[in-house]
């Protein structure tokens, strides 16, 4: 999760103007917690000039300075990083829709590199990357005690160029090597299916600049074709999040009043809520998002407004929870500071950091295989099939409207070749999106039935 880099200027004005006050003020009182910083700054300080005069060849300063902030920061958490001035470069067009590389998120999990999602339609996702693989090689150099930084920076390289990876995943006996061409990451983090009747798919890749702008345009086609909309299915499987911003501002299309999302920092008085607002707010339709353990960050704080203001129904699996925020701050020389400022929290003040979102209904993704062996392959017979059954009112009146000759040989052949529309094609493939769409279609029936006492 990003937000907007602070403006480091006024920060170190702020800094230098506080020690200017305390130092006038209060030269003789100064705290034992600042002497004890400066005595430890004074001992990097003392090994830096050590190593610059005494080490047995000539280094380079900056080097050292770079590797000293390196280290300080692998003691935070994984998300706390250094980004060099070229990183740092690179992370800032990250979020524009397009940027070179292989289009993965990653995270370490327990000291290893792990894909959190490859990003749908980019070279990751095109050679077969999945989430929770493990990336132990980058160009047959091992990526054990690589930071989230180093590893990115190793796996980034000319648009055109390869670059190799080993990947270990559930099933491997040793890590496979995927060769990915690097290429121009464009995200289209929106997609549209049509469920027909006035039902809607959409599927949140991840959250960059332009996703509840092209969710609005979705859902304004949709009402301008259906003349309503009846239900919406928000698919938020392996989406490993972006910007907070579009989060907030798609929780804010349908909800008309309450809390959003809250931060807390070190200072737990200091509390930060954003609240929904009612202009622009979508009609009270029925919302089921699905979730799974790959959605991360702003898919969670999404699915958390929905789920605490009652607003949707979530189903899947419980997600990742990564309920963070980081800070990102430019530095004099171009470099950057992404540093974890705050904890995520639900309107219901629930943590998302390390619990995640856990699901209204719990559905499994099966995969192909499994939905396979449990279609059932033989026809089930009924009252219409048995020979001199007595026909049905609907039934014989579909029978005298048929010409007397009839081609039944024709019907099974041709039935059978009929190409699937997009949304059967979705409904028949996935398990998930079809026990979400039974949701819909049952909503209003079920919302229906009273209960006695």
């Amino acid at each position: 999760m990003r937000k907007q880099p602070l403006n480091i200027q006024s920060i170190t004005l702020g800094l230098i103007t506080s020690g200017a006050l305390i130092t006038v003020l209060n030269f003789n009182s100064v705290t034992s917690f600042a002497k004890e910083r400066y005595l430890d700054l004074q001992l990097f300080a003392k090994v830096l000039n050590y190593v610059q005069q005494y080490y047995v060849e000539e280094v380079d300063t900056k080097k050292l300075i770079y590797g000293g902030i390196k280290g300080m920061l692998k003691e935070l958490d994984p998300h706390t990083n250094f980004l060099p001035p070229e990183i740092y470069k690179e992370f800032e067009s990250e979020t524009s829709g397009e940027f070179g590389g292989l289009g993965i998120e990653i995270t370490l999990q327990d000291g290893v590199l792990t894909v959190i999602s490859p990003i749908e339609d980019t070279p990751a996702w095109k050679a077969g990357l999945k989430a929770g693989d493990k990336v132990v090689e980058v160009n047959g150099e091992s990526t054990k005690g690589l930071s989230l930084v180093e590893a990115a920076q190793r796996m980034k390289g000319k648009k055109g160029s390869v670059v190799k990876l080993g990947i270990f995943r559930e099933g491997f006996e040793s890590p496979q090597v995927f060769s990915i061409k690097r290429g121009t990451v464009r995200i289209r983090s929106v997609k549209y299916t049509d469920l027909q009747e006035g039902y809607v798919y959409l599927r949140l890749t991840s959250f960059i600049e332009n996703t509840a702008k092209d969710l609005k345009r979705f859902i304004k086609d949709h009402k301008k074709k259906h003349k309503e909309l009846k239900g919406m299915i928000i698919d938020l499987r392996r989406n490993p999040g972006g910007l907070l911003e579009q989060a907030v501002q798609i929780s804010d299309l349908f909800l008309e009043k309450g809390t959003i999302v809250s931060t807390i920092g070190r200072n737990k008085k200091e509390k930060e809520v954003l609240y929904a607002k009612k202009p622009g707010t979508y009609e009270h339709f029925p919302i089921v998002i699905i979730i799974d353990e790959y959605s991360a960050s702003a898919s969670e704080i999404l699915a958390g407004a929905l789920q605490d203001n009652k607003r949707a129904l979530i189903m899947g699996q419980r997600s990742f929870g990564k309920g963070s925020v980081q800070s990102v701050v430019k530095l004099g020389d171009g470099s950057g500071l992404k540093l974890t400022v705050a904890r995520y929290y639900t309107p219901r003040g629930r943590s998302i950091q390390s619990e995640g979102i856990v699901p209204d209904v719990v559905v499994d993704n099966f995969n192909q295989e499994v939905l396979k062996k449990a279609k059932v392959k033989r026809r089930v017979k009924r009252e219409k099939d048995i020979k001199g059954h007595l026909l049905g009112e609907k039934e014989a009146k579909k029978k005298s409207s048929k010409s007397s000759i009839d081609f039944w040989w024709a019907q099974d052949s041709s039935s059978s070749k009929k190409a699937k529309q997009p949304h059967e094609e979705l409904l028949s493939e996935d398990f998930q999106v079809m026990q979400a769409y039974n949701y819909l279609r049952a909503w209003d029936k079920i919302q229906g039935f009273t209960t006695t006492k």
